[in-house]
Order: structure tokens, then C-alpha cells, then sequence
């Protein structure tokens, strides 16, 4: 089966004049970068092709953004909602399910909202607000602080209009979402890392990517709270940015490197990827 990803891969870069010791950008979440994942599964693939991948970790949204500017050859992304539109509109192709795992909330031991082990991860942000706690959000338009909104607008708290300037990658640009009010609440403009650092330091909430929390937990005085709701579900998906809008980019290199990623080979290595002993994402190719 490897030989026959491989054989696959090495005709998808033949006609590429950007194949051998070429270079292909992907656009991706803090998530997969901070976790430690891509460094662990992207070496094989570019020993085995002579692509280089160029890493570009941001938030979920920022990393789509980068892809309908052309400046990156695929997404790796985590928001099937604004993966669909990033399609939809003509900016993406070819979009294939990776891997998945869960969103959790996270906060100081003395739980002082009294979330710990609710099954309702509204309910608990609604519990948060009510104290109030102290909450850290990432406020970047990624994958999580879109799940992050989700939640709260199931939660019953009033919201008001949030407009933010964010500069991902050194581009600004301008996000308006509805957040809770107040000084209790604290919207980052960063990543993951940062976002449960200060939680951390604040002794506050945070939303947060189970790989990156496995990644990161031995550093923070945090305990996972809440977990299991079925809305905590996180699935990853990669698209290549669509050649004939954009018609310079690396099409076959993209290609191939989905190819890679959703091979049995591929799959296995993001199953077999774990910290702790704890596998921090479940392969999704064909689910």
C-alpha cells in the first residue's frame, strides 16, 4: 500500500516544475504546529518527494485568509463552517477529512464557577459568566474561537458586537464576532499557547484544542473541567487553494502532500503520533 502512495505521489510531481527540491507553503492552525504533529509527520514526506514544506501557523482563520490571497498552496484548518465557504467561493479544492479531536474547557483547580464535570459545555460558559470567572479567548477567528462563539451563543449570555484589527502574518485585517461584556472576559488576538498561558497566570477559563493542551499541560497549574459534549467534536480538514484562480501556486505538490496525508501510511503516523502516551488526534481519511 505504501508503494502504491508513493508511486501515486511521484507521478502528481513529474509534470510539476516545482517538484524536485521544490517548495510547498501550507497554511495551517497553531494547533497542528504547536502540538508538535507536523513536525513529527512531515519529514518523510519531503525526504520521499524533495518538497519542502513551508509552515505557516496561525489561527483558522487567518490561515484561510492566506490561501483566497494565493499566498499559500493548501490549508490545513479546523472550522467546517468556514472551510464550506473558503470552497464555496471558489477559493478551494479538492477538500479531504484528516483527523479529528475534541475541544475541552479548561481552568484553576479551585473551579471557582463550579463547571467541573458538567456534560453541557454551554451550560458551563454560562456558569463562567454568571460568577463571573475569569475567561481567556484566543479572539482570532481560528477554529477554536469560532467553536468558542458557537458555545456562547448557546449559553443564554447576552453578547454584544466585538470589531478587533488583527495582524496575522503581517497583514491586517478587521474580524467582528459577539462576545459576554465585561472585565472579567479577555480576548487575546493570539494562539493557543499564549491563550492557556495567561489562563494560567490569571487563574482563568480557557477553550482549548486537546493537542495542544496534551502539548502544553506539564507547564500550566490547570485542570481539564469539561469535556464530552458532542459540540466539543473538532475535525480537520485539507484543501488546495484552486489552481485556476490562483494559476503560479504548487497545484501538484498540494496534491500530493493530500495524498500523503490521507494515505494509510500518513493516517497511521497522525494515529501513532501521541504524548504521554496519549494520542493527541484520530485519523479521519474517507470519514
Amino acid at each position: 500500500m505504501r508503494r502504491r502512495v508513493l508511486i501515486a505521489i511521484v507521478l502528481l510531481l513529474a509534470a510539476s516544475p516545482a517538484s524536485a527540491g521544490g517548495r510547498l507553503r501550507l497554511a495551517t492552525t497553531t494547533s497542528t504546529e504547536n502540538s508538535g504533529l507536523l513536525g513529527a509527520i512531515l519529514p518523510p514526506f519531503e525526504k520521499e518527494t524533495g518538497l519542502k514544506v513551508d509552515v505557516i501557523s496561525v489561527g483558522t482563520g487567518a490561515a484561510l485568509k492566506i490561501g483566497e490571497n494565493g499566498d499559500a498552496d493548501l490549508v490545513l484548518v479546523h472550522a467546517p463552517a468556514l472551510e464550506e465557504a473558503f470552497v464555496e467561493s471558489g477559493f478551494g479544492v479538492n477538500r479531504r477529512s484528516v483527523m479529528y479531536n475534541d475541544f475541552i474547557i479548561v481552568g484553576p483547580k479551585s473551579d471557582p464557577a463550579g463547571v467541573r464535570g458538567k456534560e453541557d459545555a454551554a451550560a458551563a460558559l454560562a456558569a463562567i459568566a454568571g460568577k463571573p470567572a475569569g475567561f481567556v479567548s484566543r479572539g482570532d477567528n481560528s477554529g477554536t474561537h469560532n467553536k468558542e462563539q458557537e458555545l456562547w451563543r448557546d449559553s443564554g449570555v447576552d453578547l454584544v458586537e466585538v470589531k478587533k484589527l488583527l495582524s496575522p502574518a503581517g497583514k491586517e485585517r478587521e474580524i467582528e464576532y459577539r462576545a459576554p461584556e465585561g472585565g472579567w472576559y479577555l480576548s487575546i488576538g493570539q494562539g493557543m499557547s499564549a491563550a492557556l498561558l495567561m489562563a494560567d497566570e490569571k487563574e482563568a477559563y480557557c477553550l482549548a484544542d486537546r493537542g495542544t493542551w496534551l502539548a502544553m499541560k506539564e507547564k500550566l497549574d490547570l485542570e481539564v473541567l469539561v469535556e464530552g459534549d458532542g459540540r466539543l467534536f473538532n475535525p480537520y480538514g485539507v484543501i488546495a487553494v484552486n489552481p485556476e484562480r490562483y494559476p503560479g501556486i504548487n497545484y501538484r505538490g498540494a496534491m500530493a502532500l493530500i495524498a500523503w496525508l490521507t494515505s494509510v501510511e500518513g493516517q497511521k503516523m497522525i494515529g501513532e503520533f501521541k504524548i504521554g502516551g496519549e494520542p493527541l488526534f484520530i485519523p479521519a481519511a474517507g470519514k
